[in-house]
């Protein structure tokens, strides 16, 4: 294949003869050639006027999704946490919630209020008009955390309260059980009072510290309230003898048994049998001689069986 190159600064015209190998290189070379210049020219055309976009703002908007990506996974992230913690103040809500209505149900029973009136298993009923719901007046995550704030302080208050109010029946059913009152005996009767009397045995006038029970030998004779037994055993003067310490100052002693039922150190209620009655000791017959000490000083019984009656 024939050449011929014409140009002005080549004077007459070239001519080249290309064949086999030759030729083949030198069309590859040129196709190859316009392939390269082609592309270029595209790539520079489209970046200047096809898209309007340069590679340097293709990469900040790159960096700008990438912030935006973790943006909003730190609010996911944040999000799951304040359900995270919603979950478990809820938990420790519903908890103290449980601790409450056993409580209340405790306070009834000791309060003897009437079944139904109080019934903490159950949902308490409510009622009201129905009021129309504002537009757009859908609740946020903060307002709900401020208002379980606000119920965990009315919690806090109705749990204290309920506690004071516990405490204070408590501590009069305690002082009910405590507090000597009634007749240490069921049957019998009162036979000598306290204070200023005849001796029995001498004739003379001397002070009685108790007050006596006239009956029958082995009727029960019952604590007058709880206690602790501190002396059970024979005693100069008062035979068999029952001692017990009520607490609050207070103590009470039973006399003239013929058999103890307790030992020292044993708890007693009120009411429990404590001895049998019999005629040890100082005694003309079958009797039981009571007295009621506060602070270690002999008062008269008769105020506290009067304060039962």
């Amino acid at each position: 294949m024939n050449v011929v190159i014409f140009g002005k600064g080549l004077g007459k015209p070239r001519q080249l003869n290309l064949s086999g190998t030759a030729a083949g290189l030198a069309l590859f070379a040129v196709a190859g050639l316009i392939t390269a210049i082609s592309f270029v020219g595209g790539y520079w055309y489209s970046t200047a006027t096809g898209s309007g976009v340069s590679a340097s703002e293709l990469s900040f908007l790159g960096d700008e999704i990438v912030a935006q990506q973790r943006s909003i996974e730190d609010i996911r992230r944040q999000n799951e946490d304040t359900l995270d913690a919603l979950a478990i103040r809820i938990a420790q809500m519903n908890a103290r919630v449980i601790r409450l209505d056993a409580l209340g149900r405790r306070l009834t029973d000791m309060a003897d209020i009437e079944d139904g009136e109080f019934d903490f298993d159950s949902e308490p009923a409510l009622g009201g008009p129905e009021e129309p719901v504002a537009t757009g007046s859908n609740v946020a995550v903060p307002d709900v955390v401020d208002a379980m704030a606000t119920l965990g302080v009315q919690l806090d208050d109705r749990e204290a309260q309920l506690w004071v109010l516990e405490n204070v029946i408590m501590n009069e059913n305690l002082q009910d059980r405590v507090y000597p009152q009634g007749r240490p005996v069921n049957a019998g009767w009162i036979s000598s009072y306290f204070g200023q009397r005849t001796d029995p045995f001498t004739g003379k006038p001397a002070n009685h510290t108790g007050i006596d029970f006239a009956g029958r030998t082995g009727a029960e004779i019952s604590a007058v309230a709880d206690g602790v037994i501190t002396y059970s055993g024979d005693r100069y003067g008062y035979g068999i003898m029952v001692e017990i310490n009520h607490g609050n100052g207070y103590s009470t002693r039973y006399a003239h048994n013929s058999e103890n039922l307790v030992e020292v150190g044993d708890e007693v209620r009120k009411g429990q049998a404590v001895a049998l009655m019999g005629e040890t000791g100082r005694a003309t017959g079958p009797n039981l001689h009571f007295e009621v000490l506060k602070d270690g000083r002999r008062v008269n019984p008769v105020n506290f069986i009067r304060d039962s009656q």
